[in-house]
């Protein structure tokens, strides 16, 4: 495995598990008095995440050679992820709760096409 595809996958890894964490965070949002502090610093640490993954991208593309596909995911998520911190700001729920679930079924989806390609195939006659 090349050291540019292990970067790419840590990348999304830690987006997805980021994303996983706001719903976590969401739930305590409505449970409990501190909840909002953790959501909020979830937010910002899925937005840096979001910016790393999309700069792993680029650098997987351009110097290493690679596809330039996860670019293009990496920078709508990043477009996304924008919109869903705004809508969270403007607490417009109605689209910012199923954008949020959008968000992680994206992630999850990137993260299974990253883990799955690039490998040797299988060969079946053993």
């Amino acid at each position: 495995m090349s050291t540019n595809l292990m970067f790419l996958r840590i990348a999304i890894t830690l987006q997805t598990l980021a994303v996983f964490v706001q719903a976590i965070t969401a739930g305590l949002l409505l449970s409990t008095p501190g909840g909002g502090v953790l959501h909020s610093a979830g937010a910002y640490a899925t937005f840096i995440v979001t910016v790393l993954h999309l700069v792993v991208a680029i650098l997987v593309w351009r110097p290493g050679g690679g596809s330039p596909r996860p670019i293009l995911y990496a920078a709508g998520f990043l477009v996304i992820t924008s919109a869903q911190v705004a809508l969270g700001i403007a607490h417009v729920k109605t689209l910012h709760v199923p954008l949020g679930v959008l968000m992680f079924g994206m992630s999850v989806v990137q993260l299974g096409r990253i883990w799955a390609g690039r490998r040797a195939p299988v060969d079946a006659t053993v």
